[in-house]
């Protein structure tokens, strides 16, 4: 019985590719409009969880933008989550490193805990039907190539 009950559980929660379906959220942005995941269903997502005091953070932050640059057209979207508690320091670097992706604020960290985000930057790739493909941790230059691969091969899906 116990068994039956976790096969429904998992099922609730799985594609039929067998992958997670993210969880849904809605948080604010930096512009002030509130963002809801669920009602980007049919782009694919890039979720980045970043903190203005982590430094690959910060050195990640301009090859994000150019991957949301490159795909924005193709049915990409990047948002980023800063996860700090108090947003000031997160608002001060983004006056002087501006993207054009929305930037969420996690002030309780409900969502990154949701995410089970455990490492800072942590970056998530859903697919249109928002279901998790693929989650990074960390950031070392280059891994922007792991982000695009994985980019590339939804949009053949």
């Amino acid at each position: 019985m116990k068994y039956r009950i976790l096969g429904l559980l998992l099922a609730l929660c799985t594609t039929s590719a067998g992958a997670v379906t993210a969880p849904d959220f809605t948080l604010k942005a930096l512009d002030g409009t509130n963002l809801r995941l669920d009602e980007q269903r049919g782009d694919i997502m890039l979720i980045n969880f970043w903190a203005s005091w982590c430094g690959p953070c910060i050195q990640e932050m301009p090859a994000l933008e150019k991957l949301a640059q490159k795909y924005q057209m193709l049915g990409v979207q990047v948002w980023g989550i800063n996860v700090e508690n108090d947003s000031a320091a997160a608002k001060a670097y983004l006056g002087k490193v501006q993207v054009s992706f929305p930037i969420l604020f996690d002030l309780d960290n409900s969502v990154s805990e949701n995410y089970r985000v455990e490492a800072m930057p942590t970056t998530v790739i859903l697919d249109k039907d928002g279901a998790v493909r693929s989650v990074h941790r960390g950031y070392k230059p280059g891994y922007e190539k792991k982000y695009e691969d994985d980019i590339k091969g939804l949009l053949r899906e």
